[in-house]
């Protein structure tokens, strides 16, 4: 189905890695902004393990990899944004990372949280990197039961931050899709975002538009849109 109900007044994305959010919502998150919302990125790593110029030095990555993410989000809409520090390519689903998430969870107050999807996809394993299933799985871990249980992390109240329950989370990259974002008005956008992780692309953008048309044609096509119309997919989970 297509996206239907009210965008809700704040939004948080949950990331695994700088450029996730661009490649898997960042037309969808163009309209909600467009539309009134404030949304917030949460990146849990800075992607140093990313990159390909081995001239680079690799401290440097973190450094280089947050600013394009900062110039994606702008283009986007989006000039709040939160970075965990957590090492590229070793994130796990633990106990301290659930309460980090749950700690932006009850400061932004999102009536919605989209992260990355906890289930392998067998047909397209480059989506399931090991850190997307991790913060996958402590996101929604953080959206319950921690963000909303007070209880839970007892520092985080300690820190003045009271409970709080999201509505719904929007998991991208998912098996499950169900839900269709219209991102023909926002395409132009979303690959300006993409084009804004300089340091990750070797193609000099050669087949990025290709490919990303091709991805959201496919998508608009389940859904079973007009041709022409491009699509942003999610699997949308109810938490209340």
């Amino acid at each position: 189905m297509s996206e239907s109900r009210p965008v809700p007044a704040r939004i948080l994305v949950i990331t695994a890695h700088p450029d996730d959010v661009d490649f898997g919502a960042a037309g969808s998150v163009a309209a909600w902004t467009s539309a009134g919302a404030c949304v917030t990125y949460c990146v849990v790593t800075d992607g140093d393990a990313g990159g390909f110029d081995p001239a680079v030095p690799r401290d440097r990555i973190p450094a280089i990899r947050r600013a394009e993410q900062t110039v994606a989000a702008a283009v986007a809409g989006v000039e709040d944004l939160v970075f965990l520090g957590y090492p590229d390519g070793r994130v796990q689903a633990t106990l301290d990372l659930r309460r980090d998430l749950a700690r932006v969870i009850r400061q932004v107050r999102p009536g919605r949280v989209l992260c990355p999807s906890p289930e392998r996809i067998w047909e397209r394993v480059f989506a399931s990197h090991p850190d997307h299933l991790a913060v996958g799985e402590a996101a929604l871990c953080a959206v319950y039961p921690d963000a909303r249980n007070p209880f839970a992390f007892p520092e985080l109240l300690a820190e003045g931050l009271e409970a709080h329950t999201v509505e719904e989370v929007w998991v991208m990259a998912s098996p499950r899709a169900d839900t269709y974002v219209d991102v023909t008005a926002t395409i132009d956008k979303k690959l300006a975002a993409l084009r804004a992780h300089v340091s990750q692309r070797t193609d000099a953008d050669g087949g990025l538009e290709p490919r990303i048309r091709e991805w959201l044609a496919a998508n608009a096509a389940r859904a079973g849109w007009a041709a022409g119309s491009l699509a942003e997919a999610f699997h949308v989970v109810p938490t209340q």
